[in-house]
């Protein structure tokens, strides 16, 4: 038998023999290495098993792209406390990775560099610690770069300029030193740049200022100094430099003009001109320029004459240099203790989107802003809230900047966009004005908490928030649900395709009462809720014809007057208890009317409801309670006993009301199909 053909029967062999998912997925094995590492322990990551499929939808938080290839990783906030290998460079697929918040520690491996497909990398909140990799400034896809919360240390990258895709780059809160770089300022889509409490010197480099679609630029608490830029006048208050005493300059209302001494800053000498007699008359030295592909025959090579100029200077600037430092740091930190805390007045934490491919892999990118006058978030609240804070660009890229597109409704206190998150998925935001949530900080806090902790299959899926002092807003985002809500289906004419059939008005029936008896039974993680404002405009209808109700536990976030004034439509659809008129409290037995009320229009197919509707019920007269587009396509036991049980649920008297838990248990009893 000849040579090849004995090599061909060999790999036929160990092709039959070879174990099938490895050889379909050769990314498993660096899968493995980089589980080992991030989970040292294995606490978290049970679901990375050796002899898994990756890209089956048992791997936590990791999905695949349609070439079987590990596309996102998405584990922030799991506890992770080891570090990130150099086995990551080997996801070459890689578009995502989200491993903020968690406790990883280590260098950040240079490896990433090789992620040619990387668009978002968010290592923030964690304990990174060492320099930048220069090699960073090579991922030329990479748009989003969080690095802030850590403790990194050294220089700013000049390197980082090569990012020409980037539109985010946070660093605050590390320990970075050295000059802002002025190779910034050659990143044309940067929007949002965040250097703010490091320990950064010099000046604000020129070419920065005029970048032309930067908006966002925080360099609070840092030592740097010398003559503000005009040109950042521009961003009004997305320009935020406070706690740095060097800094001087007009047309900035905190700063002090500056002065001949402000423009020789002994942070820095200034730029040595040749054959000058001295130094060259300029406000400030800017950082050194990155220069792009330089070599012997483009860049020049200054003299000896030059050098010895250059070196001198450096030597006496750096004696004042020490001192001017160590006066200024001191000075910062005993006017603002600056640490890695979370506590800093309007401080921002980016965070999150969703991924969310075939609907099995999630991950949440998030930012959160907040100050001193609202602070939503309160201190040491971080743990319970970060794996649902969303990011303030991306709630604004969603909806394309609430473009009246995207604009689905308003409401007495909000207005609700429809919004595509980066992966595709759509959601629901909701936007709220600071002036209709709860004033008491500790209240909102709480009812954010209570909104994260409603978790049920008949209620709409809440996303997470986004609370921005800049903006005076908050944002919650919801699943997007596609069929509207429930009175788009009511008075509707005959031959209506949106008609519903007997058995969807019954299952939506049997969905809200689980919903509801969902709200009102108490939880490990859930306390008993009251939802207060049931009705059909808060039924929403998924894609299967399930009902799903919006709003619950709203109540707790929004201020009073807000709620009140909520009650007005509901009291005018019929909705409101009337208890209520003399109480002015609400109950589960409140809860239980509003949901008779919704059980008599879907019967009827009709927004209101008469006492003829009820005397039918009573009397089992089904052409008054029974919708006549359904053309007696009913079953008449179903309906009489779905009528006895709407009219028990508003009674006049709220003990005469039956629980929602028994009207569950009694509608389980129709049909044994659900």
């Amino acid at each position: 038998m000849e040579l090849t053909q004995r090599l061909a029967l060999l790999s036929m062999a160990f092709s039959l023999l070879c174990i099938p998912i490895v050889c379909l997925n050769a990314e498993l094995k660096s899968l493995m290495d980089i589980k080992a590492a991030l989970d040292p322990r294995g606490a978290y990551l049970s679901s990375w098993v050796g002899d898994g499929d990756p890209c089956g939808g048992t791997f936590e938080g990791l999905a695949c792209n349609e070439h079987g290839k590990v596309a996102n990783i998405s584990l922030q906030g799991k506890g992770l406390d080891g570090v990130l290998p150099s086995a990551i460079g080997e996801l070459t697929s890689l578009s995502g990775l989200y491993l903020h918040f968690n406790r990883l520690s280590g260098e950040i491996p240079r490896e990433i560099s090789g992620l040619t497909q990387l668009t978002d990398l968010y290592l923030n909140v964690n304990n990174f610690s060492g320099s930048i990799p220069e090699a960073v400034g090579i991922t030329s896809s990479l748009q989003v770069l969080q690095l802030c919360y850590n403790n990194l240390s050294g220089n700013v990258p000049t390197q980082l300029g090569y990012l020409q895709k980037l539109n985010i780059l946070a660093l605050q809160y590390n320990q970075l030193t050295g000059a802002i770089p002025a190779s910034l300022g050659d990143m044309g889509m940067l929007t949002r740049l965040d250097l703010s409490f490091n320990r950064l010197s010099g000046s604000i480099p020129l070419k920065l200022a005029e970048a032309r679609s930067l908006r966002i630029l925080d360099i609070r608490n840092n030592t740097l100094s010398g003559n503000v830029p005009i040109a950042l006048q521009k961003m009004t208050d997305g320009f935020q430099y406070d706690n740095n005493p060097g800094l001087c300059g007009a047309g900035f209302a905190s700063l002090k003009l500056c002065t001949d001494s402000d423009n020789r800053s002994f942070n820095k000498p200034e730029a040595f001109a040749p054959g000058s007699g001295g130094y060259a008359r300029k406000d400030l030295p800017e950082s050194a320029d990155l220069q792009k592909n330089c070599n012997q025959v483009h860049c020049s090579n200054p003299s000896k004459n030059s050098h010895a100029g250059v070196v001198s200077g450096l030597v006496v600037a750096a004696l004042v240099t020490v001192v001017g430092l160590s006066t200024f740091t001191w000075y910062c930190r005993q006017k603002q203790k600056i640490g890695n805390t979370l506590e800093s007045a309007d401080a921002r934490l980016s965070t999150d989107q969703e991924k969310e491919v075939c609907r099995r892999s999630t991950s949440r990118l998030t930012s959160l802003e907040y100050s001193s006058s609202w602070d939503p978030l309160g201190r040491g609240s971080q743990e319970v809230m970060e794996s649902f804070m969303f990011n303030l660009e991306d709630v604004e890229s969603a909806t394309k900047h609430f473009s009246e597109v995207n604009f689905l409704g308003r409401s007495h206190y909000s207005a609700v966009y429809k919004g595509v998150l980066r992966d595709g998925s759509l959601v629901a935001i909701k936007r709220i004005a600071k002036t209709s949530c709860k004033s008491d900080e500790a209240e909102f806090l709480n009812g954010l908490k209570i909104l994260m902790s409603l978790q049920h299959g008949n209620l709409v899926n809440f996303r997470g928030f986004c609370c921005s002092k800049g903006r005076g807003e908050c944002f919650l985002i919801y699943d997007f649900v596609p069929n509207g809500n429930l009175l788009e289906y009511l008075d509707l004419k005959a031959g209506d395709e949106k008609v519903l059939e007997w058995s969807t008005r019954v299952s939506i029936i049997k969905g809200i009462a689980k919903g509801v008896d969902y709200l009102h039974t108490p939880q490990p993680n859930k306390p008993a809720l009251v939802h207060q404002n049931i009705s059909a405009e808060k039924v929403l209808i998924d894609c299967r014809l399930s009902p799903l109700l919006v709003g619950s536990g709203l109540q707790k976030l929004l201020a009073d007057d807000i709620v009140f004034s909520m009650l007005k439509a509901s009291a005018a659809m019929g909705y409101l208890a009337p208890e209520y008129t003399t109480t002015g409290k609400f109950t589960e037995k409140s809860d239980v009317y509003a949901f008779g009320m919704l059980v008599f229009q879907i019967l009827l197919g009709k927004s209101r409801i008469d006492q003829s509707n009820r005397q039918g019920a009573d009397s089992g007269r089904f052409e008054d309670f029974i919708d006549l587009n359904l053309n007696g396509k009913y079953s008449e036991s179903e309906a009489a006993k779905l009528g006895k049980i709407a009219l028990y649920c508003t009674h006049e008297l709220p003990h005469q009301r039956p629980p929602i838990n028994t009207v569950r248990q009694e509608l389980s009893l129709l049909y044994d199909s659900s």
